[in-house]
């Protein structure tokens, strides 16, 4: 069996890191597996390292025909059985580029919002019906927004995204409290996630009055970049938290952060299901988040952290105060989180999920499509 996996992106997040940990466990189990990726990328950079053979071609839209060209003649010279598309973008280059052959079209989402959304005059129904044989929803929440879609459900298949539970293990704060001067009192909340509008950082926002109103020695850090920075800071400045919120941008060591925190918060109103959240189990760290995409799959309210409505800044608030005053509650709710996540979202589990939808992928035909 041979695969070629198309990722598109030019920058890394979650699903970079998911498309990478599938790579390197399909090459342990001698899988043939090479990746297409934007030139220069993160991607390319950390897949090569891996020891995956990666093409670099550079992709400028879902409707490129020159990558698209490019990407058939790999199809044609290497002779994939199948072709796993990453990203939306990869979707429609992989249709493009498969035309006419008999490689079997698989596609991976990871967010939990109707293909619908962006869509113009609702041409994403013909890209998701009959553009790729079966899609991997990594939630349950996922694959229930596919098939309100109308994408039948024998063509949907749930592999829940795995983390690697060493990941951080080497990771050390100690340099964050100089560089942003912590104080030894001080309770320190993190958000790890793009900034990005599904990811509700303005709730988290607006709730944090409410919590230094009752806990005024807390420090939050929003880590991550994206295009409603501005937007985060002005609104962060207008409610006067320039001393108590922290905008650190991109960060290579993300790691040191769960390493510091005395709580990670995730307050998306839509998402896929959340390797943030899984990450900060793994390490220990206990988690308020919102009840939002595939969050209920990881966290059982009340047991493995506290889920709260989304889009509401009190509730949020109320959470956080919660366990940063009660921490025997968080610590007990973050050790079972912990044995959870290693349980039941191990690389391992993914990769051999994955190579089952391989396997029956391999055996449709096109009376699957539709």
């Amino acid at each position: 069996m041979k695969i070629l996996h198309i990722n598109t992106e030019r920058t890394w997040r979650g699903g970079e890191q998911q498309t990478l940990y599938l790579l390197e466990g399909l090459k342990a189990r001698n899988i043939v597996c090479h990746l297409v990726c934007q030139p220069g990328s993160p991607m390319q950079e950390r897949a090569e390292k891996a020891g995956i053979d990666a093409f670099p071609i550079a992709m400028r839209g879902e409707a490129d025909l020159p990558a698209g060209y490019r990407i058939r003649t790999l199809i044609r010279k290497y002779n994939y059985a199948i072709i796993h598309a990453h990203t939306s973008h990869a979707h429609t280059l992989a249709y493009l580029a498969s035309i006419g052959t008999a490689v079997r079209r698989l596609v991976t989402r990871r967010v939990d919002f109707s293909i619908f959304r962006r869509s113009f005059l609702h041409l994403s129904g013909f890209k998701y019906r009959f553009m790729a044989h079966g899609y991997i929803a990594i939630s349950n929440k996922v694959k229930a927004v596919l098939e309100a879609d109308g994408i039948a459900e024998r063509r949907i298949f749930v592999v829940h995204s795995g983390i690697d539970p060493q990941r951080f293990k080497q990771a050390n704060g100690d340099q964050l409290r100089p560089e942003f001067d912590i104080k030894d009192n001080e309770k320190i909340v993190i958000n790890v996630a793009h900034l990005a509008g599904h990811k509700g950082q303005k709730y988290l926002i607006q709730a944090i009055p409410h919590v230094l109103a009752t806990l005024p020695d807390t420090r939050f850090f929003i880590v991550g970049r994206g295009e409603l920075r501005d937007e985060l800071q002005a609104l962060a400045f207008a409610l006067g938290l320039q001393s108590r919120l922290v905008f650190t941008g991109f960060r290579s060591d993300v790691g040191a952060f769960y390493k510091i925190a005395d709580l990670c918060v995730m307050s998306s109103i839509e998402e896929g299901l959340g390797t943030a959240v899984l990450d900060a189990m793994a390490c220990g760290v206990p988690v308020v988040a919102t009840a939002a995409g595939g969050l209920p799959e990881i966290i059982r309210d009340g047991k493995t952290g506290r889920l709260v409505a989304p889009s509401d800044p009190s509730a949020l608030a109320e959470a956080i105060i919660e366990l940063l005053t009660h921490p025997r509650l968080a610590e007990a709710m973050a050790a079972q989180g912990r044995t959870e996540v290693r349980q039941c979202f191990s690389i391992e589990a993914m990769v051999d999920k994955n190579i089952e939808v391989y396997r029956k992928i391999m055996a449709y035909n096109q009376s699957n499509l539709g």
